[in-house]
């Protein structure tokens, strides 16, 4: 592991880091920050997942996350979106292949050789953070804000017992059914919607549902609503009865500057599952 850079950071510190991935078969770049109480002892860890476009760069410069994590004592994890690199498949559209593994496992071709999300943020990165760094593989939670929201709740659910809670920052709630979605799935995974249900926030939650803490926040005024799609996710959450605080924000939209808003709220949510 090869060290990017460290900065001191609300008493901790944040780094980032360069890795080589046996799930993609590249290099991977995460950004990690440690409170200060990870001189003393493993501390909890909150994933972030980010959305379509980013790097594992934009929350950690514009989510205003470590100022709260600080005062919890909690350890934020920022992991890549997508494998990189002249040897990765791409596409012209900002919305498929790099910046936008969409969490999972692709199965088609020319996809299928790196684009292996769901085991770089399952398996691969955790095996290495846990080894490396004073982090406590018991008590993690994890979250994200669009594609990483659909990518916090599809793991959350897909992973029984490996997180303590759940929250998102407008996701896509329903990407088998939606232009934010139907494209991805369909050229990662095939035409077969079964495949996809296995990544459908909403189709998960109504098939094996939730069992863990849940927070969603929503900008009421967010300009790609239609495309998550938060009703749908509501529904199958009622429908199951499941104990969640599911919010729609008025006059927020989708930016870092809604996110950073409700940061605070998100952390404290951890914090108490993380502590309890």
């Amino acid at each position: 592991m090869e060290t990017i850079s460290e900065n001191a950071c609300f008493g901790g510190l944040q780094g980032v880091y360069r890795h080589a991935s046996k799930a993609t078969g590249t290099d991977m770049t995460f950004g990690l920050f440690l409170p200060v109480e990870a001189q003393d002892g493993p501390v909890p860890v909150l994933w972030y997942l980010s959305g379509l476009t980013c790097t594992h760069e934009n929350a950690m410069v514009k989510a205003g996350a470590q100022a709260w994590a600080a005062e919890q004592g909690i350890a934020v994890l920022f992991p890549d979106t997508s494998p990189r690199g002249a040897d990765v498949p791409d596409d012209d559209a900002y919305d498929l292949g790099q910046g936008a593994g969409f969490y999972v496992n692709a199965t088609q071709a020319p996809w299928a050789q790196h684009f292996k999300m769901w085991d770089y943020i399952a398996e691969d990165l955790p095996v290495l953070v846990f080894d490396r760094f004073a982090l406590d593989p018991q008590r993690q939670s994890i979250t994200g804000h669009s594609m990483g929201g659909h990518g916090a709740l599809t793991l959350a659910m897909g992973l029984p017992g490996r997180f303590r809670s759940v929250s998102a920052f407008a996701p896509i709630c329903h990407p088998s059914n939606g232009d934010w979605g139907r494209k991805q799935l369909g050229a990662y995974l095939g035409p077969d919607s079964a495949e996809w249900a296995k990544h459908d926030a909403t189709l998960m939650m109504r098939n094996v549902g939730l069992d863990i803490p849940l927070l969603v926040d929503t900008g009421a005024s967010d300009q790609f609503i239609d495309l998550l799609q938060p009703e749908a996710l509501a529904q199958a959450v009622m429908a199951r009865r499941l104990p969640a605080t599911l919010r729609l924000q008025k006059g927020y939209d989708h930016s870092y500057f809604f996110v950073s808003t409700f940061m605070e709220d998100h952390i404290s949510f951890h914090a108490e599952a993380l502590y309890s």
